[in-house]
């Protein structure tokens, strides 16, 4: 996994150009909307990148784990800060599927009800 990393990190800046060059439009609006949440507000740039890097975890994205992990450790998060917003990831990633369960419910009680 440690050369995965390495490999990405490797190859990101040289990615990132491409993308650039081939879809410059989607480059910008990206480049703007990061640019635009992720600096200091009312959560620290730090605060940010743990969220972002839980986020990437739960979503199953290594990539995002890789940049934001990066992006962290550079704002100043602790190893214990990332591991710890990691394990309210996968604390997370159980927890939405059990809340929205109503939803299946409800939708089970509709397709099922008598057709009138």
């Amino acid at each position: 996994m440690k050369n995965e990393v390495s490999e990405f990190h490797a190859a990101w800046k040289s990615d990132l150009q491409k993308i650039k060059a081939f879809s410059p439009e989607t480059a910008r609006a990206f480049g703007g909307l990061h640019l635009a949440v992720m600096k200091e507000g009312a959560l620290s740039v730090k605060e940010k990148e743990l969220i972002a890097m839980a986020i990437g975890l739960a979503q199953g994205c290594a990539e995002c784990v890789f940049l934001h992990t990066e992006g962290a450790r550079k704002a100043g998060a602790t190893h214990e800060q990332v591991l710890e917003a990691a394990g309210v990831a996968v604390m997370m990633q159980g927890g939405p599927a059990f809340v929205h369960l109503p939803v299946v419910i409800a939708a089970l009680e509709h397709a099922s009800a008598p057709v009138a």
